[in-house]
Order: structure tokens, then C-alpha cells, then sequence
């Protein structure tokens, strides 16, 4: 009868086995509820260049912004992989990327740095480029998002395209970004995973410019003015290209109506002079458009034109220094 005192201790280590087993269950159960799947949204703005000059000569710079709203796992970090291809202006290496204005093509390129030396490319396309992988940070939530600046270069010594617009289009496998979280791998590994296509233009104006420089015209110095004296300078026009334009030079500083009656003065004195288009003094150059202006098409880079100048024979004012300011004036 004794031995029945140990039954106690069996009904213990089933109640024990019994409490294991249910902790188990309810820990199993909780652990997918915390996985999510990626889910991102992007817009990118305009590159818009606005107006340029391509008679300066120089580089056009400006920017973009590629904003990006992710969700995914708590903690966690996504992987952007914004694939830029050459857009619908195309190009022939990848570096530069064209614009278009008609089959004008205007040198540009898309960067992922301030500098300008790393072009934003693509990893599903066949050129060397690739774009930026950008990381963004998941809070306890599961959310993130980002802005990343899309830089923009024209380059420089492009004088000879025309004016116009010029454009060029990122749309479907043109712009196509794809993402994943960054246990998925690199940005090459991605792929097009999740790829979501997001539409931007990239845009340029180039408008008409006219510009002119001149130098002095120096007749030199003279005793008497008992004969003719000539002297010449250069007026130097930079046009955008295929721009027709006409130079004009007014009556100077005695509003001279004929161009070959202008007056260098000196006080109340004067000395007559003509200015001419040719060295034979025969073309005046005056400001009647049409009639005796000098006119050209522009090159984008300058022209130089010759200004002749003839002092006639006449009566010697006093000794000292005759002067005159022209006024030269392009139409376009």
C-alpha cells in the first residue's frame, strides 16, 4: 500500500510538458507577422536647363529631383536602383546623351554627383554607365523616403547648333527603377525587380542672340589736313547660328544723317569724316537697313567685319586731340 505515494511526481511532469508545448505554438505563430513586401513610389521633376546661349561658349548646369516613399520591413533598409537610359533625344556611347530640336543634336548628360563626373546610367542597358544605388532607411514602422539630386550639364563649345527647343524624354524602359530590401543584393542583382517606370523631360531653350564688339578707329596724327587721311578698325558680330542680322552705325555724336558727313570734335571745332564698308570708300556705312547697313547670317561664332574710315581734305582746325563716339547696333 505504501507504493501508491509516488504518483504525485507523474501528474507533475505531464502538467510541466504540457505548459512547453503550448509557449512553443504561440512563439511559431508570431513570427511571420513582422515581414512585409516592398513597396516604393517615385516622381522625378523636370531637368529644365531654361534659357541658354550657346555663343558664350560655356558649360549649363542645373538639376533634379528624384523623390522616393518606401514601406517594407520594419528596421530594415531599401535598395533604390533608378535606371536612366538615354532617353528619347538617344545617344551614341552613353556620355553624351543628346537633346533634340528637330534633328539638331545638343550635347547634354544626367549626373549622380555635384561634380559632374559620374554619369547616371543604367544597369539594363548596353553602355559602361550605371546608375546610383540609394539606400533608404525603414524607421520602426516599416517607412522611409528620400530626395536625391539629379545633376544636369550642357556641355560647352556646341556655338554652331541653331536656336530652338530642345528636348528629350525619359519614359518606360527609359526611366525604369527598380527596388527591393538590400538583403536582395546589389543594384545589378536586383535587376528589375519590383521595376516601376517614372516619366521626367529634360529641356533646354536656346533663343536668337546677337553680339558685337568694336576696337578704336585711329586716324593718327597730322600738321595740316591738305589731303585725304584713312584709318580702319575691327567690329567683330557673334550670331547664334542660321540668325540673319543687319549692323548699323549711327550719326555719332553730331547725329550725322549721312555717313560720310560725321564730325570728330574737339570743343566747338570740328573735323569731317566717313565711315565705309569697303576700302575703296565707296559703300557708306550708315544705319538704313537695307541700304547701307552691313548685313550676314550668323555662324554662332564671330564674324569679323573691316570699318573703313576717311578724313577728306579740308580746312585745319586747331591743334589737339578730335574725337567721336558710334553707336554700333545689330538687328536680328
Amino acid at each position: 500500500m505504501r507504493s501508491e505515494a509516488f504518483r504525485p511526481p507523474v501528474r507533475l511532469a505531464i502538467f510541466v510538458g504540457h505548459c512547453a508545448f503550448a509557449i512553443a505554438a504561440t512563439f511559431a505563430a508570431s513570427s511571420p507577422a513582422h515581414a512585409r513586401n516592398p513597396n516604393c513610389s517615385f516622381s522625378i521633376t523636370a531637368v529644365n536647363f531654361g534659357t541658354i546661349d550657346l555663343t558664350a561658349n560655356t558649360t549649363f548646369d542645373t538639376t533634379g529631383t528624384l523623390q522616393a516613399t518606401c514601406r517594407g520591413d520594419n528596421n530594415a533598409t531599401m535598395r533604390v536602383c533608378p535606371n536612366f537610359a538615354n532617353g528619347t533625344g538617344g545617344s551614341t556611347t552613353g556620355d553624351p546623351r543628346f537633346m533634340l530640336n528637330g534633328t539638331t543634336q545638343l550635347n547634354y548628360n544626367l549626373y549622380s554627383d555635384a561634380a559632374r563626373t559620374t554619369v547616371w546610367g543604367s544597369h539594363l542597358d548596353g553602355f559602361a554607365s550605371t546608375p546610383p544605388t540609394i539606400d533608404i532607411p525603414l524607421n520602426g514602422s516599416g517607412n522611409g523616403s528620400a530626395n536625391v539630386t539629379i545633376y544636369g550639364r550642357i556641355w560647352a563649345a556646341q556655338q554652331t547648333r541653331p536656336p530652338g527647343s530642345y528636348s528629350s524624354a525619359f519614359s518606360g524602359t527609359n526611366s525604369r527603377i527598380s527596388y527591393n530590401h538590400s538583403t536582395a543584393g546589389s543594384c545589378a542583382t536586383i535587376g528589375t525587380t519590383n521595376a516601376t517606370n517614372t516619366a521626367f523631360t529634360v529641356s533646354a531653350t536656346y533663343s536668337a542672340v546677337c553680339q558685337i564688339t568694336t576696337a578704336l578707329l585711329d586716324f593718327g596724327s597730322a600738321g595740316v589736313l591738305n589731303a585725304a587721311k584713312t584709318g580702319s578698325s575691327t567690329l567683330t558680330a557673334t550670331c547664334s547660328a542660321t540668325t540673319p542680322y543687319s549692323i548699323s552705325l549711327n550719326g555719332g555724336n553730331s547725329g550725322a544723317t549721312n555717313p560720310t558727313q560725321r564730325k570728330m570734335s574737339k570743343s566747338s571745332e570740328t573735323i569731317t569724316y566717313g565711315l565705309y564698308r569697303d576700302s575703296g570708300f565707296t559703300q557708306a556705312w550708315g544705319s538704313t537697313i537695307g541700304t547701307n547697313t552691313q548685313g550676314g547670317t550668323g555662324s554662332g561664332l564671330g564674324q569679323p567685319y573691316t570699318v573703313f574710315g576717311h578724313v577728306p581734305a579740308q580746312a585745319t582746325p586747331s591743334a589737339g586731340a578730335f574725337t567721336d563716339t558710334i553707336i554700333a547696333t545689330t538687328t536680328y
